[in-house]
């Protein structure tokens, strides 16, 4: 396994060489050789001419890349910016702002928001690896009824105010789910949790909130009407 740079200087140049950031995510990410992620298929070569790989068996999507299935994939953006970006999150004692990521990288300040909302996605739940396939999202609002609640914690207005939003994915395929405790449930974030979480290309089953209105730019999307089908 490729060491861990000990320094941010460390960091810049050793990510600076696209063969360091390949290998260091592919000895993470299967620590066992490299694996088909179509067909599972350890029978894999690297392509050196084209830099990809290819599984020997033959079905569709046989080449992929270090990026393929992961919360880099559908993003234009190197690797070698990615892991310099992880880096100063996981290293700084204070944390790092979209603004600081903005700055050092040479990003634009909404790019820099979307990689730090991937990557601390990724760190909880411990893996860079997207949902693919079929998969369901869902949002709810937990937390007591303002009816059942003591008169000194009711609140003083109507809705979904005293309950907390979670988000929840579900992959038909692999029968595993994450489950996401979010700020509000406005376009922005959904549709970024949800590109964070889910591999472009997927079909994606969502309801009809106004937040995924737009996911068919990304994923094959269906949508349930839950007034109609429970």
């Amino acid at each position: 396994m490729n060491p861990e740079p000990k320094t941010l200087l460390e960091a810049v140049n050793f990510f600076s060489d696209e063969n360091n950031c390949r290998e260091y995510i592919s000895s993470r990410r299967w620590p066992n050789g490299v694996t088909c992620p179509i067909c599972g298929s350890k029978q894999v070569s690297f392509l050196h001419s084209v830099k990809r790989y290819q599984c020997s068996k033959r079905h569709p999507k046989r080449q992929f890349t270090i990026k393929t299935g992961t919360i880099f994939e559908d993003s234009p953006l190197p690797l070698q910016k990615w892991l310099i970006a992880m880096w100063l999150l996981v290293n700084c004692k204070n944390g790092v702002s979209s603004y600081e990521i903005h700055r050092d990288l040479g990003v634009t300040q909404k790019t820099a928001w979307f990689m730090l909302q991937r990557i601390r996605l990724a760190m909880q739940d411990d893996s860079i690896a997207q949902f693919g396939g079929h998969v369901e999202v869902d949002e709810t609002y937990i937390g007591a009824k303002a009816r059942n609640m003591h008169k000194e914690r009711k609140p003083g207005q109507r809705g979904m105010v005293g309950k907390q939003a979670v988000m929840g994915f579900l992959d038909r395929s692999a029968g595993e789910v994450r489950t996401f405790h979010i700020q509000e449930t406005g376009k922005a974030l959904m549709e970024g949790m949800v590109r964070a979480n889910v591999a472009a290309g997927s079909y994606l089953y969502s309801d009809q909130h106004g937040s995924y209105r737009f996911l068919n730019k990304w994923f094959k999307h269906r949508t349930v009407d839950h007034a109609v089908n429970m």
